[in-house]
């Protein structure tokens, strides 16, 4: 990994599993991890003894909430877990529920806390909803020195507009932006105000780490069109990847979706990396195309869909193993990762699912 991210000539291209690097705790007895279910221990084990892992670990700077937010656990007749939070400001109140399934490892956000330009408004008048406090860098070392040699722990930053835009439902966040951009501007420089300086200290703290900046697919098409991208995205991206590569790091960008229109935009910030390039018909860009316009300048992370490890009979995912791994090498280029676009995220991991890791395995590996 530390070579390709180097544009180092390397003997095979590294590969991974994605959110599935070998550390997730089998062992753990809280009732919503499900990767203590037998199923998983097979792909936990082969992600740690075959894969390059990359393991993501939260941002090192303490995100801090208000002190005036309140919130509430409870759970419902099928054991769900409910996250209720209020904040008063003024004489409004806002709220936020999210609920999380046995089951499923995932979170859904039920109620947003902004639904309307004049909850944004008011939001932005109070005290911010986002700091960031002490450095802590203990747990990321921890999981540097649990990969050792077979990967890289990465650190994990959401941009401003991931922050801004989550705050809304995407049909309210689509229309603020759309019809205020002044505003949302306001809201954007608000989060990088005291973003932008957490990442410089971390990026001090910790030199030379990979990065994964998530966000910027908030503002793709078909959500925003392109010149809404430039001037919501381009102008704090750039320097937080300015940031984090002048302390000898390499930012990676994180979006899904359609890159054709906004390729040029996210290679004017220097970044170093552009995951996940999905495929047609969930990306616009085939990973060819990518390659050739701008894998002088960045190593390209891909190219494998989720849904398909899930689905796909295996000698069909093999199938676009092999092409992902011709796409991403062609030619002349900085690097290539083979990896999928996220992880399956059931308790039961299936047995399809599993031959296909596997079938990646034997390809990728060699």
């Amino acid at each position: 990994m530390l070579a390709t991210m180097r544009g180092e000539t390397v003997d095979r291209p590294a590969f991974n599993f994605y959110e599935i690097h070998g550390c997730q705790d089998i062992h753990s007895t809280d009732p919503f991890c499900i990767f203590p279910h037998p199923s998983w221990h097979p792909l936990i084990e082969l992600a740690r003894d075959r894969t390059d892992r990359l393991s993501v670990c939260k941002f090192p700077a303490r995100h801090e909430n208000p002190d005036d937010v309140e919130t509430k656990i409870s759970f419902d007749e099928n054991g769900s877990r409910i996250i209720e939070s209020t904040r008063r400001i003024g004489s409004r109140t806002f709220r936020q529920s999210s609920k999380q399934d046995l089951d499923v490892n995932t979170v859904w956000t039920t109620e947003h806390w902004l639904k309307s330009d004049d909850d944004l408004r008011a939001w932005l008048d109070a005290p911010p909803s986002v700091t960031f406090g002490r450095l802590d860098t203990e747990s990321f070392l921890q999981r540097e020195h649990e990969i050792g040699d077979s990967g890289l722990a990465v650190i994990d930053v959401a941009d401003p507009i991931c922050f801004i835009g989550s705050l809304f439902d995407m049909e309210t966040y689509m229309f603020v932006a759309f019809t205020d951009p002044a505003l949302f501007r306001r809201a954007l420089d608000r989060i990088a105000e005291s973003l932008l300086p957490a990442v410089e200290a971390v990026a001090a703290a910790l030199p030379g780490r990979l990065w994964r900046i998530i966000g910027p697919e908030y503002a793709s098409s078909p959500y925003l069109p392109p010149h809404l991208f430039r001037e919501f995205v381009i102008p704090y991206l750039h320097p937080i990847v300015e940031s984090i590569q002048r302390h000898g790091g390499w930012a990676r960008v994180h979006s899904h979706g359609r890159l054709h229109d906004i390729l040029d935009d996210i290679c004017s910030t220097g970044c170093a990396g552009l995951d996940p390039i999905e495929p047609p018909p969930q990306g616009d860009v085939e990973l060819a195309y990518v390659r050739e316009k701008y894998g002088r300048d960045l190593v390209l992370f891909g190219n494998l869909e989720a849904s398909d490890i899930e689905l796909l009979p295996t000698p069909r995912f093999a199938e676009k193993v092999c092409r992902a791994l011709d796409e991403g090498t062609r030619g002349e280029g900085r690097g290539f990762v083979l990896q999928p676009s996220a992880s399956p995220y059931g308790r039961v991991l299936s047995p399809l699912a599993m031959r296909n890791y596997e079938a990646m395995v034997e390809i990728a590996g060699g």
